[in-house]
């Protein structure tokens, strides 16, 4: 709770109620509002604990306070004493913490005049993103941004009490770092002393922590400002924080378990109900997520679930289908219940068009109607024996709509899980509260389709199955890993592996994903290095604490629920930054315009 303590202030307006009638304060703070009554003026004084009214009667104010509450006007940082008094019953505000009592002012001080601001500093303002951006100071003086800033401070000291309770040391590691060749491009930064030589600001402090672990620290954590050159997005920023946590001698339960914990705590600091986040969280392993949802972070507020009708449709007369499931690929639906009555034709192309933006060649549909009769333009391709195998398959009732995805398993599921989400939106249904989960079992590695070769998921510090290790070198794209990603309604807030803390391991997880002995020496060599001096079982997870506050805060965009961020295409308008630098700057570290 913030306090008057250590400033000209006596009181804040959140210490301010009925009980505090007859007392003498101090307020200081912005004039949110001035209005005249012909012979009274009022005040509507903010600070950062809420608004106050404050009057000025000239019989009681002083000529003085009086002629200069004629002058103020709205921005304007004041200074006021007087004394609290109730308000008149037809005056009380129930939507006001303060709104039982007013302030009768004797004295008035002008601490500094304001400018007319660009636009109104209250709550559910429409005015563009951008423009509040170039005047974030501003923006940030509006209640609801003030409330996202604490929310934001109060799940970071939540992580803070929790991890140190547990016996976590908060150790920061360096922003200037080496470069390395995975995961998103790097920020880099010239070196002056090292002519043609970068660091590069931390993707992650991945390796730091787990050197940490070698180091003998075992329970690691830091509220970490990373960085990564990608493009943006709502829930994006190319700076962002994680809370990064590491353990040494732990399975892969005891990380999740710690983290269950921490965030039971968080979430209560956060004002979320008990019943609302009940621990142990469910689980699904990567390959029933993406079978079920479509998505390695599904959203399980609402069903919409993939069906797989492969057998159905096996050898049936559609030949998109039947050629399909012949050359080992799926058939796939998803039973979009009431959509048959709820969605048009056009909307139900609408939908299409979303599948084909991602990939799909077309999205088949199939409307059963109010008294059995069936619309589809594939209808008199499946005949009535299969189109009835589908309604039993689906469990469909006279008004759903079936939407098909057809192909390979991995590519159908993935175009099925955007149109899931997309069938969500067209019918309205309610996304409401919590419903965080386990994604756990993750492949170890992914094919990359431009080199044919093959890339980390997690990371290439990632620990593979200890049954799967045999698999390394002869069937990559079969070996799972420990991992596991924290998803709360539809997106992934956090992730976390098992290390390697094998060298001769870790080398042979490098070779798979391309780095022969000598480029893995001297990419990760540091690493390999320690990793020989006797590393213990180590693992860990990040928690992205701007998409947590974001959710918890009801908010679309990771924008409102940090204090200074980037536009969606990574600029300042603020600042005007990135801007450039003067030719003596260049010189300085040995660089040239192209």
């Amino acid at each position: 709770m913030y306090d008057a303590r250590y400033t000209i202030r006596s009181h804040t307006s959140a210490q301010l109620d009925i009980e505090a009638v007859g007392e003498a304060v101090t307020l200081a703070g912005w004039v949110a509002r001035r209005r005249d009554h012909g012979g009274l003026i009022f005040i509507d004084l903010r600070d950062r604990a809420g608004l106050t009214q404050c009057v000025f009667d000239p019989e009681d104010s002083g000529g003085a306070a009086f002629a200069l509450a004629e002058a103020v006007r709205p921005e304007w940082v004041v200074s006021l004493t007087g004394t609290v008094r109730p308000r008149p019953d037809d005056a009380l505000n129930p939507d006001l913490a303060t709104g039982a009592i007013e302030v009768l002012v004797s004295e008035l001080t002008v601490l500094n005049r304001a400018k007319t601001p660009p636009f109104e500093i209250e709550d559910g303002i429409e005015t563009a993103e951008d423009v509040r951006m170039k005047w974030r100071y501003l923006d940030i003086r509006r209640p609801e941004v003030e409330r996202a800033l604490e929310l934001r401070s109060a799940v970071t000291h939540a992580f803070r009490s929790a991890l140190a309770e547990r016996g976590f040391l908060e150790i920061e590691t360096p922003m200037l770092t080496k470069s390395t060749p995975e995961g998103a491009r790097d920020y880099v930064v010239p070196s002056r002393l090292a002519p043609g030589k970068f660091y590069a600001l931390p993707q992650s402090p991945q390796l730091f922590k787990q050197l940490l672990m070698v180091g003998g620290i075992e329970r690691y954590y830091q509220i970490a400002r990373c960085f990564r050159d990608e493009d943006l997005r709502a829930d994006r920023q190319p700076e962002f924080t994680q809370v990064d946590i590491e353990m040494s001698f732990i399975t892969q339960d005891d990380i999740m378990a710690l983290a269950e914990d921490v965030l039971t705590e968080v979430m209560a600091a956060a004002g979320v109900p008990a019943e609302s986040f009940r621990t142990p969280l469910d689980r699904l392993t990567w390959h029933e997520a993406m079978d079920r949802f479509g998505s390695d972070r599904p959203d399980l507020r609402f069903g919409l679930e993939l069906i797989d009708v492969s057998e159905v449709v096996a050898g049936c007369d559609f030949k998109v289908f039947a050629d399909v499931v012949a050359t080992g690929g799926v058939v796939k639906c998803i039973n979009v219940k009431e959509g048959g009555r709820a969605l048009s034709r056009s909307r139900i192309d609408a939908v299409g068009k979303i599948a084909e933006g991602a990939g799909a060649k077309g999205m088949a549909w199939i409307v059963f109607g109010e008294r059995g009769e069936v619309r589809s333009p594939i209808a008199k391709f499946l005949g009535d024996e299969v189109i009835a195998r589908l309604r039993e398959a689906a469990g469909v009732v006279d008004g759903d709509l079936l939407v098909f995805g057809a192909g390979p398993r991995d590519a159908t599921n993935e175009v099925l899980g955007v149109v899931r989400l997309a069938l969500a939106d067209e019918m309205g249904i309610e996304r409401t509260g919590f419903c965080p989960l386990w994604v756990v079992d993750f492949p170890q590695f992914v094919h990359d389709a431009d080199t044919g070769g093959w890339t980390a998921n997690h990371h290439p510090f990632t620990r593979p199955f200890d049954a799967d290790i045999d698999k390394l070198e002869t069937d990559p794209g079969a070996v799972l890993s420990y991992s596991y990603d924290f998803v709360l309604n539809g997106l992934e807030v956090g992730g976390g592996t098992l290390r390697v803390h094998d060298a001769d391991l870790q080398r042979r997880v490098l070779a798979v994903i391309g780095h022969d002995a000598a480029a893995a020496q001297e990419q990760f060599g540091f690493l390999l290095d320690a990793l020989g001096f006797g590393a213990p079982p180590h693992g860990g997870i990040a928690l992205g604490l701007d998409r947590l506050v974001m959710i918890l805060a009801g908010a679309t965009s990771i924008r409102e629920v940090i204090a200074f961020p980037k536009t969606s295409s990574g600029f300042d308008p603020m600042t005007d930054a990135p801007s450039e630098l003067s030719a003596r700057q260049l010189a300085d570290v040995h660089l040239r315009l192209s």
